[in-house]
């Protein structure tokens, strides 16, 4: 199983961006994000999950970025009216996402696995010396089917 290659959707909306240098300003970027998402509207968990699943497609995206890519790491989230593209840059242009095949669940690394789930479409591509891993995200639950894996 691969992560499919495929170019980043046209997304169009309000822009959110990170550049991240180390996995210790992950927590601080997601909450940064859950603010964002609260300014706007989101509403909490227990309302409606669709917010802490981008919370949680961002966390896992840039924390692979940061772990297995290249710095400098980008992570950007593009707020539209359909739903959220997650968009994550990093240098590393010859490795491409390899989900976890035949892993025991406690040994981890089923984080793209995860994303493909909670995504309605996801892909990669390279573009000069950048590689980006992105994933499409409803803003609404209801709205949500997943994406074929």
């Amino acid at each position: 199983m691969t992560w499919p290659l495929r170019p980043l959707p046209d997304g169009r909306g309000e822009v959110w961006r990170w550049h991240l240098d180390g996995i210790a300003e992950l927590p601080s970027a997601r909450s940064v994000l859950r603010s964002r998402l609260d300014d706007v509207g989101f509403p909490p968990e227990q309302d409606d999950p669709a917010a802490e699943q981008l919370i949680l497609a961002f966390d896992e995206l840039a924390s692979n970025a940061l772990r297995h890519g290249e710095s400098p790491v980008v992570a950007t989230v593009v707020a539209g009216s359909g739903g959220w593209l997650l968009d994550v840059s990093d240098r590393a242009a010859g490795v491409m996402p390899a989900p976890a095949v035949d892993r025991d669940p406690a040994q981890g690394g089923l984080g793209l696995h995860l994303v493909a789930r909670l995504s309605v479409a996801h892909g990669w591509y390279v573009d000069g010396s950048c590689k980006h891993v992105w994933a499409c995200l409803p803003s609404e639950q209801k709205d949500r089917s997943p994406a074929l894996v």
